[in-house]
């Protein structure tokens, strides 16, 4: 460990795990250490008897919900996006190789009091119970002009300036309901609140074409895919990638301790009497807790169940969005469940999480109406967790902190981040036009 490096990772979240897998690949070489004996940080994946002891507090849970290993339960779940930017990271570093994929089976909105498929496509559009005729019609119009939609072509826009035009606009443009664009701008566009409206419609539009992209691209009944065995698998998989490239892990490292000079910048991090040089360090809010600050909760409830979410079309894999409109909140709710089909649970047994930015210090009342969605469940646990965000000035201190995780079911908003920081550590924007077949593995 005494030795020089361009730059020290700490913590083996997923968004460490992305840098450092990405970091090896353009050369540099990086240490990675986290003071856990396990990998993933606060993004890791317990089996059953380490979930018993994080929530209640002993290793012996009830014999009938099977054998322990056939659980991976990821403490941060999300989806991807099937021709999403963690998708085209994955390709581009070639990690793709350790996993393997699966799509996730459907893709669902709350609507007044009742779950219903999100409708993505001009023909989903004419077939789906949210709207009524004549607003079926219209939607599908704006779901032809956001297909048809090319950014470098004119002749697409309609006459419209989609980087000045407000989503209000565009969306006034149709004669779209409220009810309607409800489900556009959450569903589909995975906007977290209704901010978006007052915003350039061009980002949206964006977003609803990844959709719609990423869902014709496995035929399944939504635009998701999730790694089997659950998203424990990504920390290692770049742990094996970072090796490749003479990268170094080191798990069970006491104290992790950042070292500065007189004038605040890092120069090295030091464990158990030993001293790493480095010039950067990476790490996750956990690791330099007075650069960071408290910026919001999330409430969460895990549940584990003997079926799928009732009204799903027994998916055994699903996410469902619940706008804040729909529920009176100022964000939206978010759904997830995953099962043996993903090798999440033994068979039988599915695995569903609701999670939302937290608004009051009571998560099981909060939670209730994603919860009330559920059905009967085996068990279930409730959780609050802070998320921080950094306030430090990397330029002068060489420090690049990520941000906690927040409560959406998708990993678009986790990738941005992992980008952005990207981009501040090597001063390059990463170049993510790849080839998405070679994430292909999904489609066995």
């Amino acid at each position: 460990m005494d030795e020089e490096y361009d730059v020290v990772v700490l913590g083996t979240g997923l968004k460490e795990c992305i840098l450092s897998g990405l970091l090896s690949v353009d050369g540099l070489k990086v240490l990675h250490m986290d003071r856990n004996d396990y990998y993933g940080g606060e993004s890791t994946s317990l089996n059953l008897v380490q979930l018993w002891k994080r929530f209640r507090g002993n290793d012996k849970p009830p014999a009938h919900l099977g054998s322990s290993r056939d659980y991976n339960v990821d403490m941060i779940p999300k989806f991807m996006m099937a021709n999403g930017t963690l998708v085209r990271v994955l390709i581009h570093t070639d990690v793709t190789k350790y996993l393997y994929f699966k799509a996730v089976d459907g893709s669902f909105v709350y609507n007044k009091g009742k779950i219903h498929k999100v409708p993505a496509t001009d023909m989903e559009a004419l077939k789906s119970p949210l709207m009524g005729l004549f607003e079926k019609r219209r939607a599908r119009k704006f779901f032809i002009y956001v297909q048809d939609y090319v950014e470098s072509d004119p002749k697409t826009h309609d006459g419209m300036d989609l980087t000045r035009v407000k989503t209000r606009e565009l969306i006034a443009k149709y004669g779209l309901d409220d009810n309607t664009v409800d489900f556009i701008g959450h569903a589909l566009a995975l906007h977290r609140d209704d901010r978006y409206l007052n915003e350039p419609a061009l980002d949206t539009v964006k977003r609803i074409k990844l959709y719609e992209e990423s869902l014709a691209r496995f035929q399944g009944g939504s635009p998701y895919i999730y790694p089997l065995y659950g998203l424990g698998e990504l920390p290692q998989a770049f742990a094996r990638l970072s090796a490749v490239y003479g990268g170094t892990y080191m798990l069970n490292k006491p104290e992790c301790k950042v070292e500065f000079d007189e004038e605040g910048k890092v120069v090295g991090v030091s464990s158990e009497g030993e001293t790493a040089r480095c010039k950067k360090v990476v790490c996750d809010p956990s690791y330099l807790p007075n650069k960071v600050r408290k910026v919001g909760r999330v409430a969460r409830a895990i549940a584990i169940m003997s079926h799928p979410i009732p009204n799903t079309n027994d998916s055994p894999s699903v996410q469902v969005i619940l706008p804040q409109k729909q529920l009176g909140r100022r964000s939206d709710m978010y759904l997830f469940c995953c099962s043996y089909s993903h090798n999440v649970a033994p068979k039988g047994k599915f695995i569903a999480f609701v999670s939302a930015e937290a608004e009051t210090d009571h998560p099981e009342t909060e939670l209730k109406p994603g919860i009330d969605l559920l059905g009967p469940v085996d068990e279930i646990f409730f959780d609050i967790y802070d998320r921080f965000e950094p306030v430090n000035e990397p330029s002068l201190d060489n420090c690049f902190i990520s941000t906690s995780y927040d409560p959406t079911t998708h990993f678009e908003s986790t990738v941005t981040d992992v980008l952005n920081m990207y981009s501040m550590i090597t001063g390059k924007i990463l170049d993510l036009s790849v080839d998405l077949s070679a994430a292909s593995a999904a489609e066995e």
